[in-house]
């Protein structure tokens, strides 16, 4: 998959959605936010993660520091701010080199980092779009199951919640997209050890299993739909999946 053009695709995609939309419209998956608070958060945050890549930052970049932050009123500028959002952060890529080490929220990563994070935050901000629209939400397979693996990234470079380990040691979560052609890269065992969580593709007995779209999982794991969502099939300990969302927040 290359993740720089899904980048700008999603963009796309989103700004088609809002476009013509209400922008006071509420999105229930996002409390307090309207369409275009949903806009100024997707677009701000490409910027923000342009501006990270260009200076090569070592350390977190004030939000309000961003160069043009806010998108214009008028809604068709509004989403050509959206897409040059993308294009900004692509760039940026381009111009400080791909390998090249910045600051993320769980460490230094490589500047490409960013184009893959923030293609899976506006895939998922679609959704939440989609539903405070009531229109149906769609995202290939392939892009739906990566951002399943980028979230267990994300969610294995947390520490140990406050709250307790979102799986006990030893007890595993096995995830299984039902789409055809997705191999290995629809299925994920995801266990606890010493506190933490890991990961890896792969098919397994585990305490509970979870099966459903690619797209369903996405949503589910990222809490946009809910734990016992019609369109997925929950076998074994039902309380270990549901304890297991409450304890990985998005």
């Amino acid at each position: 998959m290359d993740v720089a053009t899904a980048l700008v695709e999603e963009n796309r995609l989103l700004g088609e959605l809002l476009g013509t939309a209400d922008p006071q419209t509420p999105v229930p998956t996002c409390p307090g936010w309207g369409l275009r608070q949903l806009l100024t958060h997707v677009g701000r945050g490409d910027r923000w993660a342009a501006m990270i890549v260009r200076e090569r930052a070592d350390s977190r970049v004030d939000l309000r520091a961003v160069p043009d932050g806010k998108p214009p009123a008028e809604p068709d500028d509004a989403v050509r701010w959206l897409a040059d959002s993308a294009t900004l952060l692509l760039d940026a890529v381009t111009t400080t080199g791909a390998d090249v080490p910045v600051w993320t929220f769980i460490g230094p990563r490589p500047a490409a980092w960013w184009v893959r994070r923030r293609l899976h935050e506006s895939v998922v901000h679609r959704a939440d779009a989609a539903l405070a629209l009531g229109v149906p939400y769609e995202v290939e397979p392939g892009l739906a199951a990566d951002g399943v693996s980028e979230w267990l990234d994300l969610v294995a470079a947390r520490p140990i919640p406050d709250d307790g380990p979102a799986l006990p040691d030893g007890v595993t979560l096995h995830l299984h997209a039902t789409d055809d052609g997705l191999g290995a890269d629809g299925e994920w065992l995801v266990r606890g050890e010493a506190g933490r969580l890991v990961w890896e593709h792969g098919h397994g007995k585990g305490a509970a299993a979870v099966r459903g779209s690619a797209a369903t999982l996405l949503q589910a794991v990222l809490r946009r739909v809910p734990a016992d969502d019609g369109r997925l099939e929950v076998l074994g300990d039902e309380a270990a999946w549901r304890t297991w969302l409450e304890r990985t927040p998005f």
